[in-house]
């Protein structure tokens, strides 16, 4: 079953067709929110706002461990996040739909891992590639299909937030090989990955990253809101086409 996880400017899919909500417990705590089962062109689902519903939990303060293993307790084998990130490279502009092929970590203080304790085997997760090339490939094809330009890779870096980045920490992101930021893609990503869950992002530039283009004076975030908004109506257009590709 596919998991959709959305952040700014979704929480809540419209074009769902909600059967039920129910309210999960996990032993890592309460996941973001109660989760939305429903129908998307006729597939089954599950939606949960990252956030919570009103939008009130900031990126560092996320349950992210509770929110995955509860989704997968419900089923869910394929997850895809949707954020929004600030692009760094020149191409990645304000309203573009990119899938990242790689992340970097710049969090700290987070529970990044699903193993905490002295007294039971651990594993080494292989995070070669990040996310899953299979259904990173279905979201491609799905933008494609819905006629949805969309840029395929790039290197995501996760910051800490709830702040937006100085110049001088983007220039340094830059030089390490990042093409965009955000603030939700670790620890995610990785707790994904000990899961064993397929999971890849559909990232939508909301704004350009301090510094660059007309973020260079400061971020506008009524304009960073409008721009998110706008776009996930396109990114809703790929996620029905997702289910349909569904392997």
């Amino acid at each position: 079953m596919l998991a959709i996880i959305g952040g700014r400017g979704l929480t809540q899919l419209t074009n769902l067709q909600i059967t039920h909500q129910q309210v999960m417990r996990t032993p890592y705590g309460e996941p973001s929110g109660a989760f939305l089962f429903g129908m998307l062109n006729q597939h089954e689902v599950i939606f949960l706002a990252r956030h919570g519903y009103g939008h009130t939990i900031p990126p560092h303060l996320v349950n992210y461990r509770a929110n995955l293993w509860a989704l997968r307790e419900q089923g869910a084998n394929k997850i895809i996040s949707v954020a929004t990130v600030g692009g760094i490279r020149a191409d990645l502009k304000p309203g573009v739909i990119v899938v990242p092929d790689q992340i970097m970590d710049y969090t700290h203080g987070r529970d990044a891992t699903f193993f905490e304790r002295r007294d039971k085997p651990f594993s080494n997760a292989d995070f070669t590639f990040p996310y899953s090339v299979a259904l990173r490939k279905q979201i491609l094809r799905s933008a494609q299909t819905a006629q949805q330009p969309c840029a395929n890779g790039g290197v995501y870096a996760a910051t800490q937030g709830p702040r937006l980045d100085s110049i001088a920490e983007i220039n340094r992101y830059e030089r390490d090989g990042a093409d965009m930021v955000g603030m939700t893609g670790m620890p995610e990503t990785a707790l994904a990955k000990e899961l064993e869950l397929d999971y890849a992002i559909i990232a939508v530039v909301a704004n350009y990253a301090a510094g660059r283009g007309d973020s260079s004076e400061g971020i506008n975030m009524e304009s960073v809101n409008a721009i998110a908004g706008a776009a996930m109506a396109r990114v809703r257009n790929i996620l029905e086409c997702v289910v349909n590709h569904d392997d």
